[in-house]
């Protein structure tokens, strides 16, 4: 579907105004100084200018993380605690304000003839407003931005905090159009430090579906696989990647540090990615989210977790080191470096869209699966009004697609949801 001719599907948008200042009479171009090029052509990717813009601005974002990261020893106001007694940062705040900027002038270049996109993302400014931080956010949104963009008020910088924050659009149950954006993924993870990892991700649903996603992980090591879990926490060689994905066009990743110079041949950035080709259960690499347990997953009745690289028994399955977020789950999935990704749902664990929908599209472009614990596909517009949470029977089952039934048949009668 044509983005110009699409009709968005919300019955409120009162965050959807354009910004006061003259920020929108710049092209989203001139918004970063990098622009990026994919490994693929117009003609065969329908979304290719969403795409490049989603790549620029969360390469632009993961600067802003590593930046903020830098600071947060010094500065302890630079982080807060939400209800949930969830970690939040200045960083946080800002990427949402950078792509959320972004996203809206991106609109503004491609045509008038719709609203903006909705915008569904984690935070609001809510915690800013109350702690006395705007001033901050600003400054850091300022300093990652070209000079045009320096007039930018406080307020305006709220407002698009404020555009992908609870109840800033109503949806109908009709397919909608809208960006679905992390932050950070893996905040935890982020005030960790060392190498740790953590995830930037943005996708865009059109009518419903996932068309294009991209992931930033400034932490991201090359040599993971190989190194044991006290290495790869005291190790400082990670490069740090973007991933990203478009509908039949496959998952591709590079380094971060590839979009530095644009002038670089395509093929010299760019790598395909591909699920691993791991059919036997006992030689999987596993992910689990770090809130649960080997033992509290249906699995660790037929196989013993292992940390080991080499030569699991028969009865094991090597389980990789805990790394914070789902997002990096969904990376190392679509990279190879993971076979399983599973998850299991809790009555008192809401699941988040903005945890899943970037990985999805990444681990099915590269030739990987996700579904609920039944074998469905994740809904998200199971939650109609806001498209904010899923509600996956039993869990998610993130693969490699060649060993999905054979999970599925371990896991299916045990797709209760547990407290």
């Amino acid at each position: 579907m044509d983005l110009r001719f699409s009709t968005f599907r919300s019955s409120t948008l009162p965050f959807l105004t354009p910004l006061s200042s003259s920020i929108f009479r710049h092209s989203s171009s001139n918004l970063f100084s990098v622009r990026a090029c994919l490994p693929f052509t117009l003609k065969k990717a329908k979304y290719y200018k969403e795409l490049e813009a989603a790549v620029n601005v969360v390469h632009k974002s993961c600067t802003i993380c590593v930046d903020v990261q830098k600071s947060l020893l010094s500065d302890d106001r630079r982080v807060l605690e939400k209800n949930d007694s969830t970690p939040v940062t200045i960083a946080d705040f800002s990427v949402q304000a950078l792509i959320s900027l972004a996203t809206q002038i991106l609109s503004t270049e491609l045509g008038k003839l719709f609203p903006l996109i909705p915008l569904v993302a984690e935070e609001d400014s809510a915690f800013l407003r109350s702690n006395n931080l705007a001033n901050a956010v600003v400054n850091v949104v300022k300093d990652n931005t070209s000079s045009a963009y320096h007039q930018l008020q406080e307020d305006e910088v709220l407002q698009a905090i404020d555009r992908g924050g609870n109840n800033a659009v109503s949806f109908d149950d009709k397919p909608a159009t809208y960006w679905v954006l992390d932050p950070i993924d893996g905040t935890r993870g982020f005030l960790k430090g060392g190498s740790a990892m953590y995830v930037v991700g943005l996708a865009l649903i059109v009518e419903g579906e996932i068309v294009l996603g991209v992931m930033g992980c400034p932490k991201w090591q090359v040599d993971f696989i190989n190194k044991s879990v006290s290495d790869i926490q005291g190790s400082e060689s990670e490069s740090g990647i973007i991933m990203a994905a478009h509908t039949g066009c496959g998952t591709w990743k590079m380094k971060l540090s590839g979009l530095i110079d644009n002038l670089m041949a395509i093929n010299s950035v760019w790598e395909k990615c591909f699920v691993n080709e791991c059919s036997a259960v006992h030689e999987a690499c596993f992910c689990i989210p770090e809130s649960q347990t080997w033992d509290s997953l249906p699995l660790s009745k037929s196989f013993r977790e292992t940390s080991g690289p080499n030569n699991p028994g028969n009865d094991q399955i090597i389980l990789l080191p805990t790394c914070c977020g789902s997002l990096c789950k969904y990376l190392m999935v679509a990279s190879g470096r993971a076979s399983i990704f599973i998850l299991r749902s809790r009555t008192r664990t809401t699941i988040k869209a903005w945890d899943h929908a970037v990985g999805m599209i990444c681990v099915h472009e590269a030739g990987g699966k996700v579904t609920d614990w039944n074998g469905s596909q994740i809904d998200l517009a199971a939650d109609a009004v806001a498209r904010r949470v899923i509600f996956p029977s039993g869990g998610i089952l993130v693969s490699n697609g060649t060993l999905h039934g054979q999970i599925l048949e371990l896991i299916c009668p045990s797709a209760s949801v547990v407290v």
